[in-house]
């Protein structure tokens, strides 16, 4: 008698890779349980709910919104089911100073006026400048994001040799920016979508003006409710997938017997499946959960990573309405450079830093109580900087008196609600590589292949997904991780299912 094979798997870390690398394991199959060390899933996702405010924690930019869209579709689902989405006009304003402030209209034509105001020609320029990212969008999208980055072969097909240099990887972000505008402001504006990659324009590929078209073309969305709102409806969808969660369950030590992981060891007892799939942090997996010299990588390969920004966050609730704020605000008085610089090349604690505030109750009154202010503050950092209570309120009180100066309003006696997250607090939560908020840099030197790899070189039933690995850092990205992870897997011919007498 014939009877079919159940696969089971066993994922870890409840971000959205972990929840896309869940549903879409239960897709092909498998039975899965999805283990999370805190009380929601999201992972840097998570919400925070204060005297009546909903802070997102983590990611509070929505875009390259085809890309959860097309995940709810590969599923027989539409994700207008579970998101009320709005897409933001202006997509943010950008601040240079008090009465210098650019706004960047949801538009693109009226986007190309803005520009041609502050430098005569710049709209045009602007078009050229956009059909290049947008090529670069569309062939990294069709081509390069979705390779589980095991092998130089992947890249060595027809599409991807003949796009190389179209793609312009040997040249910098910055030199192609002032190929086409001269005015500081516009550069900055430009520049402003590759500061959290890891590196200063100047030694970030020009391939990355995808994220232009991303921003600009592609537009900047928001879910009514918050980021969370998407974390939901992964969650629900991993639900109605068979998908087992097992929340407030810390991962302990994976257990290994020659080339297999044979359990999981939890601070509940002890899980077994087919197959495991780590979407925590991957240093933490390879150098921590796993036994002694049995890590994918040595501890020099990873002293010798560079990483992406860590930062310093502040939720705040505000009692009253600010004026001059929009939904995303971007104070850039200061001298971009000068600030990555302080993330990248020396590092330290910025002396003049930029920073963004997200005020989400100008767009959505469901985030705070009615007539109060939710704000959000990021200041980008280099990773592993020690952050210290003090160091905390010195910036607090920075930014504080810059947007109160901005916005012609002392709002600072009004703040009704505040806590601060900082690098310390991403290892402690995370147990993030260096209180890494953003992963690894994406530098040509880790980039697909070079990239930490999806499979263990030994274990052969243990992967990995998420922001460490391919295809990087950021939601969208996140979403194909575990997408890219799972399929790899069912191809696996160890892991194919089969049917047995």
């Amino acid at each position: 008698m014939k009877q079919n094979t159940v696969r089971s798997a066993i994922v870890i870390g409840a971000g959205f890779s972990g929840l896309s690398a869940a549903i879409s394991l239960a897709d092909k199959g498998f039975a899965v349980t999805l283990v999370e060390r805190h009380d929601q899933t999201g992972g840097r996702a998570r919400v925070l709910k204060e005297q009546g405010f909903t802070f997102d924690m983590g990611p509070s930019w929505y875009w390259m919104p085809e890309v959860a869209a097309d995940f709810f579709s590969k599923h027989g689902r539409s994700i207008d089911n579970y998101l009320d989405l709005v897409r933001l006009d202006p997509s943010y304003q950008v601040i240079f100073g008090r009465q210098d402030t650019v706004a960047l209209p949801a538009s693109y034509d009226k986007l190309k006026q803005v520009f041609d105001s502050i430098e005569p020609g710049a709209g045009e320029r602007l078009d050229r400048f956009m059909q290049e990212a947008g090529y670069k969008y569309r062939t990294a999208m069709s081509t390069y994001v979705n390779k589980p980055g095991l092998h130089f072969s992947e890249l060595c097909s027809r599409e991807v040799l003949g796009s190389f240099m179209k793609m312009d990887m040997l040249q910098s972000f910055s030199a192609h920016a002032r190929k086409f505008f001269k005015d500081e402001r516009l550069l900055r504006i430009i520049e402003f979508p590759v500061l959290f990659l890891g590196a200063t324009a100047d030694h970030i590929p020009a391939m990355y003006s995808m994220m232009n078209y991303a921003d600009i073309k592609l537009g900047t969305w928001y879910p009514t409710g918050g980021m969370s709102m998407l974390v939901k409806a992964f969650t629900e969808l991993a639900v109605e997938s068979g998908v087992n969660i097992m929340l407030n369950t810390t991962v302990e030590k994976l257990e290994v017997s020659g080339n297999e992981i044979t359990g999981v060891r939890t601070d509940k007892g002890l899980l077994t499946a087919d197959v495991v799939v780590s979407g925590a942090d991957y240093h933490h997996t390879d150098q921590e959960l796993l036994p002694e010299g049995r890590g994918n990588y040595k501890t020099a390969y990873w002293d010798k990573r560079v990483m992406a920004p860590s930062c310093l966050i502040y939720y705040m609730g505000v009692s009253r309405k600010i004026p001059g704020l929009q939904h995303h605000n971007l104070f850039f008085e200061n001298d971009l450079r000068a600030h990555a610089a302080a993330i990248y090349t020396k590092p330290e604690w910025p002396e003049k830093p930029l920073f963004y505030l997200c005020c989400p109750s100008k767009t959505d009154d469901s985030v705070a109580p009615q007539g109060m202010e939710n704000l959000f503050v990021l200041i980008p950092t280099a990773p592993g900087l020690q952050d210290t209570p003090a160091i905390r309120q010195h910036y607090l009180d920075m930014v504080l008196e810059k947007t109160a100066e901005y916005c012609g309003d002392d709002f600072r006696k009004d703040i009704v609600y505040s806590r601060s997250y900082a690098c310390s607090d991403f290892i402690a939560d995370y147990s993030a590589f260096k209180g890494n908020a953003y992963g690894l840099a994406n530098t040509l030197g880790q980039t697909a292949f070079l990239k930490p790899s999806i499979r263990h070189k030994t274990i052969s039933n243990l992967f990995f997904t998420g922001q460490l690995t391919v295809p990087g850092p950021g939601v969208p990205p996140a979403i194909i991780s575990g997408q890219v992870v799972a399929d790899y897997i069912s191809k696996q011919k160890a892991f194919i299912h089969e049917s047995v007498i």
